[in-house]
Protein backbone atom coordinates (compact mmCIF):
# COMPACT_ATOMS: atom_id res chain seq x y z
CA UNK A 1 0.00 0.00 0.00
CA UNK A 2 1.39 3.44 -0.86
CA UNK A 3 1.34 6.42 1.50
CA UNK A 4 -1.36 8.23 -0.47
CA UNK A 5 -3.91 5.51 0.22
CA UNK A 6 -2.90 4.85 3.81
CA UNK A 7 -4.94 7.51 5.63
CA UNK A 8 -8.39 6.59 4.23
CA UNK A 9 -7.90 2.93 5.15
CA UNK A 10 -6.51 3.85 8.54
CA UNK A 11 -9.45 6.10 9.25
CA UNK A 12 -11.97 3.49 8.10
CA UNK A 13 -10.36 0.66 10.06
CA UNK A 14 -9.85 2.75 13.17
CA UNK A 15 -13.40 4.03 13.13
CA UNK A 16 -14.84 0.54 12.74
CA UNK A 17 -12.44 -0.81 15.33
CA UNK A 18 -13.35 1.85 17.84
CA UNK A 19 -17.07 1.10 17.84
CA UNK A 20 -16.66 -2.67 17.64
CA UNK A 21 -14.13 -2.74 20.48
CA UNK A 22 -16.17 -0.56 22.78
CA UNK A 23 -19.25 -2.71 22.27
CA UNK A 24 -17.55 -6.11 22.51
CA UNK A 25 -14.75 -5.42 24.99
CA UNK A 26 -14.31 -1.99 26.58
CA UNK A 27 -10.84 -2.76 27.90
CA UNK A 28 -8.00 -0.55 26.70
CA UNK A 29 -6.06 -3.66 25.67
CA UNK A 30 -8.77 -4.74 23.24
CA UNK A 31 -8.98 -1.26 21.74
CA UNK A 32 -5.19 -1.00 21.47
CA UNK A 33 -5.04 -4.40 19.77
CA UNK A 34 -7.54 -3.35 17.12
CA UNK A 35 -5.75 -0.08 16.40
CA UNK A 36 -2.49 -2.00 16.17
CA UNK A 37 -4.07 -4.27 13.58
CA UNK A 38 -5.25 -1.22 11.64
CA UNK A 39 -1.74 0.22 11.77
CA UNK A 40 -0.10 -2.97 10.50
CA UNK A 41 -2.60 -3.41 7.68
CA UNK A 42 -2.22 0.20 6.58
CA UNK A 43 1.59 -0.10 6.55
CA UNK A 44 1.50 -2.68 3.76
CA UNK A 45 4.85 -3.95 2.51
CA UNK A 46 6.67 -1.30 4.55
CA UNK A 47 5.33 -2.69 7.82
CA UNK A 48 8.72 -3.42 9.40
CA UNK A 49 10.12 0.01 8.52
CA UNK A 50 7.06 1.82 9.84
CA UNK A 51 6.96 -0.34 12.96
CA UNK A 52 10.61 0.56 13.59
CA UNK A 53 9.67 4.22 13.18
CA UNK A 54 6.79 3.70 15.64
CA UNK A 55 9.22 2.19 18.17
CA UNK A 56 11.85 4.88 17.64
CA UNK A 57 9.26 7.60 18.24
CA UNK A 58 8.42 6.05 21.62
CA UNK A 59 12.02 5.32 22.66
CA UNK A 60 13.84 8.34 21.21
CA UNK A 61 11.20 11.09 21.33
CA UNK A 62 8.50 10.44 23.92
CA UNK A 63 10.41 8.64 26.67
CA UNK A 64 13.31 11.16 26.86
CA UNK A 65 10.89 14.10 26.67
CA UNK A 66 8.12 13.55 29.25
CA UNK A 67 6.78 17.10 28.93
CA UNK A 68 6.19 16.61 25.19
CA UNK A 69 4.75 13.16 25.87
CA UNK A 70 2.23 14.62 28.33
CA UNK A 71 1.23 17.31 25.83
CA UNK A 72 0.77 14.85 22.96
CA UNK A 73 -0.79 11.93 24.82
CA UNK A 74 -2.35 13.57 27.88
CA UNK A 75 -5.99 14.48 28.38
CA UNK A 76 -5.19 18.11 29.23
CA UNK A 77 -4.42 18.89 25.57
CA UNK A 78 -7.32 19.36 23.17
CA UNK A 79 -7.68 17.42 19.93
CA UNK A 80 -6.91 20.52 17.85
CA UNK A 81 -3.79 21.21 19.91
CA UNK A 82 -2.61 17.63 19.48
CA UNK A 83 -3.17 17.79 15.73
CA UNK A 84 -1.19 21.02 15.68
CA UNK A 85 1.69 19.37 17.53
CA UNK A 86 1.67 16.51 15.06
CA UNK A 87 1.78 18.92 12.11
CA UNK A 88 4.56 21.07 13.55
CA UNK A 89 6.75 18.63 15.44
CA UNK A 90 6.17 15.18 13.96
CA UNK A 91 4.89 15.20 10.38
CA UNK A 92 7.92 17.03 8.88
CA UNK A 93 10.20 14.28 10.19
CA UNK A 94 7.95 11.22 9.81
CA UNK A 95 6.68 8.99 7.05
CA UNK A 96 3.25 9.79 5.71
CA UNK A 97 1.86 6.51 7.04
CA UNK A 98 3.07 7.14 10.59
CA UNK A 99 1.98 10.78 10.63
CA UNK A 100 -1.44 9.75 9.30
CA UNK A 101 -1.78 7.15 12.04
CA UNK A 102 -1.05 9.72 14.74
CA UNK A 103 -3.68 12.01 13.21
CA UNK A 104 -6.25 9.19 13.31
CA UNK A 105 -5.46 8.49 16.96
CA UNK A 106 -5.76 12.18 17.81
CA UNK A 107 -9.10 12.58 16.03
CA UNK A 108 -10.56 9.55 17.81
CA UNK A 109 -9.18 10.49 21.23
CA UNK A 110 -6.90 7.46 21.40
CA UNK A 111 -3.41 8.95 21.57
CA UNK A 112 -3.15 8.03 25.25
CA UNK A 113 -3.10 4.39 24.10
CA UNK A 114 0.02 4.94 21.98
CA UNK A 115 2.36 2.80 24.17
CA UNK A 116 -0.18 -0.02 24.37
CA UNK A 117 -0.81 0.09 20.64
CA UNK A 118 2.94 -0.14 20.04
CA UNK A 119 3.18 -3.20 22.26
CA UNK A 120 0.22 -4.89 20.58
CA UNK A 121 1.64 -4.08 17.13
CA UNK A 122 4.89 -5.84 18.02
CA UNK A 123 3.04 -8.89 19.32
CA UNK A 124 0.83 -9.07 16.22
CA UNK A 125 3.78 -8.70 13.85
CA UNK A 126 5.71 -11.39 15.70
CA UNK A 127 2.71 -13.72 15.37
CA UNK A 128 2.63 -13.08 11.61
CA UNK A 129 6.29 -14.14 11.45
CA UNK A 130 5.68 -17.33 13.44
CA UNK A 131 7.03 -15.94 16.70
CA UNK A 132 5.57 -16.07 20.20
CA UNK A 133 6.49 -14.02 23.24
CA UNK A 134 7.57 -16.07 26.22
CA UNK A 135 8.04 -14.33 29.56
CA UNK A 136 10.67 -15.99 31.72
CA UNK A 137 10.57 -14.89 35.38
CA UNK A 138 13.47 -15.64 37.70
CA UNK A 139 14.42 -14.51 41.21
CA UNK A 140 17.74 -13.11 39.94
CA UNK A 141 18.64 -11.67 36.52
CA UNK A 142 19.69 -14.32 34.01
CA UNK A 143 23.24 -14.14 32.71
CA UNK A 144 23.72 -13.85 28.96
CA UNK A 145 24.74 -17.52 28.86
CA UNK A 146 21.69 -18.65 30.85
CA UNK A 147 19.39 -16.57 28.66
CA UNK A 148 20.84 -18.16 25.52
CA UNK A 149 20.37 -21.61 27.06
CA UNK A 150 16.73 -20.87 27.92
CA UNK A 151 16.09 -19.54 24.40
CA UNK A 152 17.68 -22.63 22.87
CA UNK A 153 15.67 -25.03 25.04
CA UNK A 154 12.40 -23.20 24.34
CA UNK A 155 13.15 -23.13 20.62
CA UNK A 156 13.70 -26.90 20.64
CA UNK A 157 10.56 -27.56 22.69
CA UNK A 158 8.06 -25.39 20.80
CA UNK A 159 6.63 -25.22 17.30
CA UNK A 160 7.23 -21.47 17.06
CA UNK A 161 10.20 -19.14 17.39
CA UNK A 162 10.18 -17.91 21.00
CA UNK A 163 10.81 -14.26 21.76
CA UNK A 164 12.07 -14.44 25.32
CA UNK A 165 11.17 -11.57 27.65
CA UNK A 166 13.19 -11.90 30.88
CA UNK A 167 11.70 -10.54 34.10
CA UNK A 168 12.92 -10.56 37.70
CA UNK A 169 10.70 -11.27 40.70
CA UNK A 170 12.57 -11.99 43.97
CA UNK A 171 9.31 -13.26 45.48
CA UNK A 172 9.56 -16.55 43.58
CA UNK A 173 12.75 -17.29 45.61
CA UNK A 174 14.32 -19.52 42.98
CA UNK A 175 13.57 -21.67 39.97
CA UNK A 176 11.62 -20.22 37.07
CA UNK A 177 8.14 -19.19 35.97
CA UNK A 178 7.39 -19.31 32.25
CA UNK A 179 4.36 -17.51 30.84
CA UNK A 180 3.15 -18.08 27.27
CA UNK A 181 0.02 -16.07 26.59
CA UNK A 182 -2.46 -17.02 29.31
CA UNK A 183 -0.63 -20.24 30.20
CA UNK A 184 1.79 -20.28 33.16
CA UNK A 185 4.35 -23.00 33.87
CA UNK A 186 5.48 -22.54 37.46
CA UNK A 187 8.61 -24.39 38.58
CA UNK A 188 9.63 -21.75 41.10
CA UNK A 189 10.89 -22.57 44.59
CA UNK A 190 7.92 -20.69 45.99
CA UNK A 191 5.52 -22.96 44.09
CA UNK A 192 7.39 -26.08 45.24
CA UNK A 193 7.26 -24.94 48.86
CA UNK A 194 3.53 -24.26 48.45
CA UNK A 195 3.03 -27.77 47.05
CA UNK A 196 5.09 -29.25 49.89
CA UNK A 197 3.01 -27.40 52.48
CA UNK A 198 -0.12 -28.71 50.77
CA UNK A 199 1.12 -32.31 50.86
CA UNK A 200 2.22 -32.02 54.51
CA UNK A 201 -1.16 -30.54 55.43
CA UNK A 202 -2.96 -33.31 53.57
CA UNK A 203 -0.80 -35.94 55.29
CA UNK A 204 -1.43 -34.41 58.72
CA UNK A 205 -5.17 -34.28 58.05
CA UNK A 206 -5.13 -37.94 56.94
CA UNK A 207 -3.21 -39.00 60.05
CA UNK A 208 -5.59 -37.10 62.33
CA UNK A 209 -8.59 -38.70 60.61
CA UNK A 210 -6.98 -42.14 60.81
CA UNK A 211 -6.34 -41.61 64.53
CA UNK A 212 -9.96 -40.65 65.08
CA UNK A 213 -11.12 -43.72 63.16
CA UNK A 214 -8.89 -46.00 65.24
CA UNK A 215 -10.18 -44.36 68.43
CA UNK A 216 -13.82 -44.91 67.39
CA UNK A 217 -13.11 -48.55 66.56
CA UNK A 218 -11.39 -49.13 69.93
CA UNK A 219 -14.27 -47.49 71.80
CA UNK A 220 -16.72 -49.66 69.91
CA UNK A 221 -14.83 -52.75 70.95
Amino acid sequence: MNDASAEPQLAELAQAARHKSVMEDPSSTAIARTYADAFLRASGDAVDDVLEEFTSFQDDVLTPNPAFERMLLGSATSTDEKLGLIERAVAPHASTTFANFLRVLARHGRLELFPQILGEAHVAREAELGKQRVTVITAQPLSAEDLRRVESELDAATSYTPVVIPEVDPAILGGMVIRVGDTVYDSSLKARLRQLRGRLKAKATHEIQSGRDRLRHSEGD
